[in-house]
């Protein structure tokens, strides 16, 4: 066995670490998107 510290997820941290990158990461992306897709609706139909 490593000396690593596990998680309560059962991830290392160095695992956990890298999860959470790749999660922020794909967030931001889809976030991105959305918006984008929000003001391309708003163009073409406004709701206001």
């Amino acid at each position: 066995m490593t000396d690593q510290h596990v998680t309560a997820s059962g991830l290392s941290d160095n695992e956990a670490q890298e999860f959470h990158g790749i999660f922020v990461s794909t967030f931001v992306a889809f976030t991105s998107i959305v918006v984008v897709a929000h003001i391309l609706v708003w163009l073409w139909r406004p709701w206001l």
